[in-house]
C-alpha cells in the first residue's frame, strides 16, 4: 500500500500551504492503517494528520530541535519565500508562503538543509524527510484566513504542553 504520487502546483508569486513529514512518521502511518488509496489527496491528508497529530513515530521534532528548526525556516525567509506560518509538530510541519522560487527549489532547499541541520545536531545520519510533500495553493481570502488559523492553531490542537514554541505567523 502506497499513497499515490501527488501532483505539485508551481506558480510564480502563489500563496502555497505544504505539509511535510518526517520518514518514520509516514512509514508508520502506511504500515499500521489501511489506506484506500483511491481516496482524494485530500481526503487521505485529513485522515494523516489526525493520525500524526497524536502518533509517536518519528516525532523527533521536540525540544531544541522546534528552534533550530524554526530559524533555519526563517533563515530562508526573503529569499525562497516570504514566510506567512509555520507549525512545526513533533513529527510533521505545516508551513505557508508566498512563492519567490520554483516550488521543487524550495522544498529540496528546506528539506535538504534542514536534514543536514538536524541530523548533525542528533548525531545522526540517513533520511529525515519522507520524500513527498503535500502542497495546495491558497486561491481566496477566506482560504488564507481558514488555512492561517489551522496552521496556528494545530499544536494547541493536538494539546502538546510546548505549543506556543512550535508556531510562528507573521500576525501574532
Amino acid at each position: 500500500m502506497h499513497i499515490k504520487s501527488l501532483l505539485h502546483i508551481n506558480h510564480p508569486n502563489a500563496i502555497q500551504f505544504v505539509t511535510f513529514r518526517t520518514q518514520e512518521s509516514l512509514s508508520y502511518y502506511l504500515q499500521h492503517n489501511n489506506i484506500d488509496t483511491t481516496d482524494s489527496a485530500a481526503k487521505q491528508q485529513l485522515e494523516m494528520d489526525k493520525i500524526l497529530d497524536v502518533s509517536k513515530a518519528g516525532a523527533i521534532l521536540n525540544g531544541s530541535v522546534i528552534e533550530l528548526l524554526m530559524q533555519y525556516l526563517l533563515s530562508k525567509n526573503n529569499s525562497l519565500y516570504q514566510l506567512i506560518a509555520v507549525s512545526i509538530m513533533p513529527n510533521h510541519v505545516h508551513i505557508m508562503f508566498e512563492q519567490l522560487a520554483p516550488l521543487a527549489q524550495i522544498m529540496q532547499n528546506v528539506k535538504g538543509g534542514s536534514s543536514l541541520l538536524i541530523n548533525r545536531y542528533l548525531d545522526k545520519s540517513g533520511v529525515l524527510w519522507d520524500k513527498s510533500y503535500y502542497d495546495k495553493i491558497v486561491r481566496t481570502e477566506v482560504q488564507f484566513k481558514i488555512t492561517y488559523e489551522y496552521i496556528k492553531n494545530n499544536a494547541y490542537k493536538a494539546e502538546l504542553a510546548d505549543a506556543q514554541h512550535r508556531f510562528y505567523g507573521i500576525y501574532e
